[in-house]
């Protein structure tokens, strides 16, 4: 054969490729993978270009993907104070005292719902705390924020308003705005007011997290948005000083109100790309969260909300759907309540045959039992995010739990019912909302949390084809991407333990040694 570029050795293989399950090592060239076969194929792969790495009895598997990820826009919703350790009220008003200014304001985020005890979210919790100074304060579901009166001020808000989609500015009786402000349309009212950072300085974190990704085994990410529309320019200005330390694939929004021209639009846009980034697929918002009432149920939740959907008309989501579709575009569809689940199923019942494999449903947080069957009659693929289990818990006193009942909180997060089921299940982080450590994706995947915690975790095998094989089937990429195997790209994760057989506890801390995207090591730590 050819001589390599890159040859691993004394690796404990698992390919998830049937042809050949196990080796001891693999030789890349051109990005590609080249060869698989044991220490004694080794010799005849090298040459004097070649780069060698002993593993030195490493786990080498398929390179991870995160299915589910923001790591462009979520720079900018992760700016700032981060509120993520705070439980209370009191704790929140410590914390903005202390904190910091951007640009004359306070800007945080990560804020659990449960911080407020069941009580509504409203600026007078946070009014006296800081009472002239500007605050944005993202909860942790990036769906909605808490802004205070100097900030509604700043923004010209002085009352409700009407959206095209699912949003509102909350107000009191009196039509005063509380500074809950939910969904997207609503918070743009005050982000967009916000002050940015420097466009270098958001190119260097970008690469920074980019890194840190990369060093726990991901070699790519599918990005669920296009950020503020210059992603393409900022991707590309990275990529003229070097390379992504990720590979990356973006879908951009498709938001209530889109007429046959912005159609046009994203359809034109499939295909941009660099040299490690890809435009592929369209993302739609069917609902927004449990614990901002904006999840689309099929019966109200505890509070009289969650029964409207946020496309206003759901036919014309659907009528989206199938323009797309005839186009041969893909498309994820965020739907986190049994009525919008069941929409978009239906949609794509609609759509016949040809639409098996190419439409994904995100989150799914919970789906009754008549629905599982239906992804894979259909070739749904199902975008999964273990980690978002950790903000409930089993004795269901937190919000999402209590929203929803006790009926409806026993149906989370149903990731092995739905492998059961045969459908197929791509496993993400949705950073910035939860961690993006690849580890604690396959960990929690196994041993689920909070409200998730009383049912049945993925095994091993099946957390690590979330993040490979299936996430390869969720981008269309199956036959070039998701198995070690000759001719597929050269995506490669080594660890220090068996990520199938060691327990979960072991693999969520599990030093990973070495991270190849696309034949080129990003990460390594041998």
């Amino acid at each position: 054969m050819t001589t390599a570029d890159l040859v691993l050795t004394g690796a404990k293989v698992r390919t998830l490729d049937a042809a050949r399950p196990h080796a001891t090592a693999v030789a890349v060239r051109g990005g590609l993978i080249e060869a698989v076969g044991d220490a004694s194929d080794a010799r005849d792969w090298t040459g004097p270009g070649t780069e060698t790495v002993d593993l030195a009895g490493a786990a080498l598997t398929p390179g991870l993907t995160d299915s589910h990820s923001h790591p462009v826009w979520g720079l900018d919703m992760a700016t700032g104070l981060d509120l993520s350790a705070v439980t209370d009220t009191d704790g929140l008003r410590a914390a903005l005292r202390g904190a910091g200014r951007t640009g004359g304001w306070i800007v945080a985020h990560g804020l659990d719902h449960n911080a407020f005890g069941g009580r509504p979210v409203d600026r007078a919790l946070i009014e006296d705390a800081v009472p002239d100074v500007p605050v944005f304060i993202r909860l942790y579901d990036g769906h909605s924020a808490l802004v205070n009166g100097a900030a509604l001020r700043a923004a010209g808000i002085d009352g409700p308003r009407a959206f095209a989609q699912r949003s509102e500015v909350v107000c009191d009786p009196a039509g005063r705005p509380t500074g809950h402000l939910i969904e997207h349309a609503a918070m743009d009212l005050v982000s967009s007011v916000l002050p940015g950072p420097p466009y270098e300085e958001r190119r260097d974190r970008l690469v920074a997290l980019l890194s840190a990704m990369a060093a726990t085994g991901l070699t790519g990410a599918h990005v669920m948005d296009l950020g503020g529309g210059d992603v393409p320019a900022l991707l590309a200005a990275v990529e003229e000083t070097g390379h992504l330390p990720l590979r990356l694939r973006l879908a951009p929004w498709c938001m209530p109100g889109a007429d046959d021209a912005a159609l046009d639009e994203l359809i034109a846009l499939q295909g941009t790309h660099g040299r490690d980034w890809l435009v592929g697929g369209v993302k739609f918002f069917m609902d927004g969260t449990v614990e901002g009432g904006t999840a689309w149920l099929e019966h109200a939740d505890c509070h009289g909300t969650g029964t409207e959907a946020f496309w206003p008309d759901p036919a014309a989501y659907s009528t989206a759907v199938r323009r797309l579709h005839a186009a041969g575009v893909r498309t994820a569809t965020h739907a986190i309540g049994d009525a919008a689940v069941r929409h978009v199923l239906d949609t794509v019942e609609s759509l016949g045959e040809s639409g098996r494999l190419a439409h994904r449903i995100e989150h799914i947080e919970t789906v009754p039992a008549e629905q599982l069957a239906r992804f894979a009659d259909l070739g749904v693929i199902a975008s999964m995010q273990p980690p978002h289990t950790a903000y409930t818990r089993a004795d269901g006193t937190d919000e999402w739990s209590r929203r929803l009942g006790g009926e409806r909180a026993a149906r989370a997060w149903r990731c092995r019912d739905l492998r059961d089921a045969g459908a197929y299940l791509a496993l993400g982080s949705d950073w910035p909302i939860a961690h993006y450590d690849a580890r604690q994706v396959l960990a929690t995947a196994r041993v689920p949390r909070g409200a998730a915690a009383a049912g049945r975790g993925l095994t091993g095998l099946m957390a690590l084809e979330g993040c490979t094989t299936h996430a390869a089937v969720a981008a269309g990429e199956q036959a070039v991407a998701g198995r070690i195997a000759p001719g597929l790209r050269a995506d490669l994760t080594a660890f220090a333990v068996d990520p199938v057989d060691a327990p979960a506890d072991e693999v969520a801390d599990a030093p990973v040694r070495l991270t190849v995207s696309a034949g080129r090591i990003t990460h390594r730590a041998v």
